[in-house]
């Protein structure tokens, strides 16, 4: 017709080239080197007898108001120039790499450039002879199993003189060729070379077809998609029901965060798969009624769910397209790109998966028409300039027909170029070879990967494990495949042991009475705390008060395990009221005056209290447990320590220290009870690791019935630190507190982060300078706040930690430093504090993999009050350590290779 139309797969290579024609990511290359006497002239005549046989490579696709359309030229006006060059042996790759990235504009240009580069200075180290046979004839064997040829015959006389060295190198771009291409466009290329030399002219039989009739007939093949019965509809229907739900992206274990644009940048590291463990996979094909790709490319699911995290797989692999014979000696865009959509059940054996794969495999073959860039169209994914659609891994299994070419006068061999460049994120190009028995050889190959997001040592890593996955399946296919062990025996022990490596000594005995105790005698006259209206008390007079209130807590039975509840507001008599219950041996409980009766109730209903403290200023009333007003109690008697012959019964460290109430995903309250070792163990650690001490003065200004409290009530009191009493609602104004802190030189502030931007954004980013450490926890820290704090802020030090309810306020920690600019880690965990992170079946995964983070260790909690249901699904038996508990977070996170930990988000774990 008089506008020849695209193929469909040409259309989408448009579309890509208009949108960036700088961009090479869509480029064929092709290097050749050439050692011996060469004609130029004679290959310049062979470049313009190729591009005359070749419609395809004299086409130019110009914008018209139907759409793009394909213009053949006349061979006179096609034929490139053919650029001749003289390099340095060690400038030719770049010289290659320079070529094969060059940009078409294929609107106007003629997609194929082609270039020789003579090598200067350079003689050649003689190749091995492979045969007597090969040794004494007069020609080379050509190999044409890849893009880059492979072996050589090369006769080397000591004497002569070194021969030229060339290498030639073209180009074109997708629009005009794809990979299988490069056998028809070389071979032609080297007979009209062998033919011109001597003078003569190609003797090759004309081609039955040009593309241009392809793209004709594969419109006609497909039909209009309206209409029901044509093969396109049939075919587009089954691909929107077998990749309906497709999630947009796989997410792998990466080294930096994917860019906006995908640059294409890419790099490669060889795979190797020896011929033992090649043959073991012929024979699980053979067994399994399947075929040899079938068996790798579900292995390849496996690994890739296991990395991720995800069931759902999706792989890529492209398709030669050239179903007719007549299309084999063709040059041309016909590769077309399948999708195979991989459910991956952990439970499943691995047979019985790929029982199921097979037949998904065959259905996607048989569906196989309906080019690629169609079913982007139809499916519609959410599109991204960040990422290729519907696959982001691609797998190509090459077994291309190998054929020979001898050429007189000249000794061919293959230039390994890499050209830098990855279409995805992952694509694994592996070929399989066997013997002249037919016995396997091994697979070899490459796997390239996106410089963007992956760093050179975990794609050796990937690939490790997934060559490690196929032994473990060759040797027991009938595993469940998540329980295919993909961790090395070393790798396994740094995650479980040596990261988890914190025992550590400490007072054991402690409680914080105890603690509480020891600083009112060993700092009397310190100052402890100072209160919203500024009143102060020293240690002797915090313990007198605290003391005499425990007295009268004890006679009214409060001791171990009894509950006492504070319904308080922020002051002096909640601090004061929070110690004396520890004093006394039971069991603080937190309620806030100000929530809804309704809640409160719930909560006192559940705890059943021994009594409630309140006072005038908190307004408090309840029926549920009888209240104890500390403004009208008369004064104690006897002021002096308590000991346990005071106490109802004798306090222990595993008795329970509070009862704090969260609400959870449900909204219901449910109340996490710590023991005393658990807080103990917490405020030692704490003590030592922050270097806290008498010098020190700590912010109070967080709801007691948040966790992150605890630190501020206690830190000071079990180091001789002063406390600073924020006012009721003083937390609800940051520049007060900026204020306040400046004003009482306040050294440790524990904070959300959110509290903390608000702290920065009304001091123009600036803290007070007496501030030494600040403590985030609650909330994922955001690098820009981090490093926004950290900017004006040099004389105080900023921690990351991490810790929910069930785990004594933290269990990980990280200081922040000037690398944390993306994201910030953490940490690592604490003394005698153990974390895992573990999939689905809680097997642990590698670095990098993100699972559920499950904790274990002295700080957990003792569980769920009054919810033995609630504590048995969350607190579960730890199997890495008999007789011991592990609390499962819902978290997800990932172990960096630095042994710290990046928090990924929620699980969907209720």
């Amino acid at each position: 017709p008089e506008n020849i139309p695209l193929s469909l797969a040409q259309q989408r290579m448009w579309f890509l080239n208009r949108f960036d024609t700088a961009s090479a990511a869509y480029n064929v290359p092709v290097a050749v080197r050439l050692s011996g006497a060469l004609d130029e002239d004679a290959l310049r005549s062979a470049i313009a007898d190729v591009v005359a046989r070749h419609e395809i490579l004299r086409t130019i696709y110009p914008q018209t108001e139907q759409g793009p359309v394909q213009v053949i030229l006349p061979p006179a006006q096609a034929v490139p120039e053919l650029e001749v060059r003289t390099v340095t042996a060690d400038e030719v790759v770049g010289a290659v790499v320079e070529l094969t990235s060059t940009s078409f504009d294929v609107t106007v240009e003629v997609p194929i450039k082609v270039a020789l580069f003579k090598i200067e200075g350079e003689t050649p180290a003689p190749a091995p002879v492979e045969s007597e046979a090969a040794a004494h004839a007069a020609a080379y064997t050509f190999d044409f199993a890849d893009i880059a040829p492979t072996g050589q015959f090369q006769i080397v006389d000591p004497d002569a003189a070194a021969p030229a060295e060339y290498v030639l190198a073209l180009v074109i771009h997708h629009i005009s060729g794809d990979g299988s291409s490069v056998a028809p466009l070389t071979r032609d290329l080297m007979t009209a070379y062998a033919a011109r030399s001597l003078g003569q002219e190609p003797g090759w039989s004309p081609l039955a077809v040009q593309y241009a009739d392809y793209s004709i007939w594969q419109r006609e093949l497909l039909g209009d998609e309206n209409d029901a019965d044509s093969l396109a509809a049939k075919q587009v229907a089954y691909w929107q029901q077998a990749l309906a739900g497709l999630p947009d992206q796989l997410d792998l274990p990466a080294d930096r965060p994917r860019p906006a644009v995908q640059s294409f940048a890419g790099g490669k590291i060889d795979i190797r798969i020896d011929a033992e463990l090649h043959s073991g996979l012929v024979d699980l094909a053979r067994a399994e009624g399947a075929t040899l790709f079938m068996v790798v490319h579900t292995a390849l699911a496996v690994l890739l769910a296991r990395l991720s995290g995800s069931g759902d797989i999706a792989i890529g692999t492209p398709m030669a397209g050239r179903g007719e014979a007549v299309l084999d000696d063709l040059i041309g865009m016909f590769v077309n790109t399948l999708v195979f959509r991989t459910e991956v059940d952990g439970g499943e054996p691995f047979n019985a998966l790929l029982a199921r794969q097979r037949e998904t495999d065959i259905q996607a073959y048989a569906n196989a028409d309906v080019p690629f860039e169609r079913l982007v169209e139809v499916l519609n994914p959410a599109r991204s300039t960040a990422r290729h659609p519907l696959f982001q891994v691609g797998l190509s299994f090459q077994n291309l027909t190998r054929s020979t070419l001898e050429l007189p006068g000249l000794s061919v061999s293959g230039l390994d170029v890499d050209t830098e460049l990855s279409q995805f994120d992952l694509h694994l190009i592996v070929s399989d070879l066997y013997g002249d028995d037919g016995a396997a050889d091994g697979i070899t190959g490459i796997l390239t990967y996106a410089t963007d997001i992956f760093d050179r040592e975990t794609v050796v890593g990937f690939a490790d494990r997934f060559v490690a996955l196929l032994r473990e399946i060759v040797s027991a296919p009938r595993t469940v495949v998540g329980e295919i062990e993909i961790l090395a025996a070393a790798e396994r022990t740094e995650i479980l042991d040596r990261r988890n490596d914190t025992a550590h000594q400490v007072d054991s005995t402690a409680t914080l009475a105890s603690m509480l105790t020891a600083t009112v005698a060993a700092k009397p006259t310190a100052i402890a705390l100072i209160g919203p209206d500024g009143e102060t008390l020293t240690y002797a007079e915090l313990g007198a008060r605290v003391n005499g209130l425990a007295r009268h807590l004890i006679s009214i039975g409060v001791g171990p395990e009894a509950r006492v509840a504070l319904a308080l507001r922020r002051s002096v008599d909640l601090v004061v009221a929070m110690y004396a219950v520890s004093v006394a041996g039971g069991a603080y409980v937190p309620v806030d005056p100000d929530q809804p009766a309704e809640r409160t109730g719930y909560i006192l209903e559940t705890a059943a209290p021994v009594c409630v403290l309140t006072n005038a200023a908190a307004e408090f009333s309840t029926e549920v447990a009888p209240l104890v007003r500390m403004d009208q109690l008369a004064p104690a008697a006897k002021l002096g320590p308590i000991t346990d012959a005071d106490r109802v019964a004798p306090l222990r460290p595993d008795h329970t220290a509070y009862v704090i109430f969260t609400s959870g995903s449900t909204g219901r309250p449910k109340g996490v009870a710590l023991p005393h070792a658990a807080i103990a163990n917490q405020l030692q650690w704490k003590s030592a690791e922050f270097e806290l001490g008498p010098d020190d003065a700590v912010l109070l200004k967080t709801a007691a019935t948040f966790d992150l409290s605890v630190w501020e009530f206690w830190s000071a009191a079990v180091t001789g630190g002063r406390l600073v009493i924020a006012a009721a609602d003083g937390h609800r104004d940051p520049a007060y507190l900026n204020e306040l802190m400046a004003r009482e030189r306040v050294t440790t502030l524990h904070v959300v982060p959110s509290m903390l931007d608000a702290l920065l954004t009304a001091g123009d980013g600036v803290m007070n300078d007496a501030l030494r450490r600040v403590l985030a926890i609650g909330e994922a820290l955001p690098a820009a706040v981090a490093q926004r704090f950290r900017a004006l802020n040099r004389q105080s030090r900023l921690f990351n930690l991490y810790g929910p309810t069930e785990a004594a306020v933290s269990i990980t920690s990280h200081q922040v430093t000037d690398a944390d600019k993306g994201s910030v880690s953490i940490g690592a965990p604490e003394w005698n504090s153990r974390v895992y992170v573990l999939d689905a079946r809680l097997n642990p995964v590698p670095d990098g993999v993100s699972g559920e983070l499950y904790l274990a260790g002295t700080q957990l909690a003792r569980g769920y009050f009054a919810r033995p249901d609630l504590t048995a699904d969350r607190f579960v038996a730890n199997p890495f350590a008999v007789g011991e508990r592990m609390y499962r977070t819902g978290d997800l996170v990932a172990w960096s290779d630095n042994g710290e930990l990046e928090y990924r988000g929620r699980t969907d774990f209720q």
